[in-house]
């Protein structure tokens, strides 16, 4: 169990409507009086309910607006015609 300053919950929000939901922790590599050897851990996926609960128990909370435009898709295979049925 973490305190409330050792993590992060994370909402992450796409121009698409999306929301991703993660949580960092401070970790230590070597001790917590070695400040060189402290870092956010990566951050791990988390339930939408899991953010709510932690942010009203008072935990830190940080929403972010992501801006990228949505990918765009690259068709692999050209569309095949049904010759078959032309016959």
């Amino acid at each position: 169990m973490h305190s409330k300053h050792t993590v992060l919950y994370i909402c992450e929000e796409y121009l698409s409507g999306n929301c991703y939901y993660y949580k960092t922790e401070l970790i230590t590599h070597d001790s917590w009086k070695n400040p060189e050897s402290i870092s956010w851990s990566r951050p791990r996926p988390i339930s939408k309910a899991t953010f709510m609960k932690q942010k009203k128990a008072g935990f830190r909370t940080e929403h972010r607006k992501i801006k990228k435009s949505p990918a765009r898709v690259i068709a692999l295979h050209k569309k095949r015609t049904n010759r078959a049925s032309s016959e």
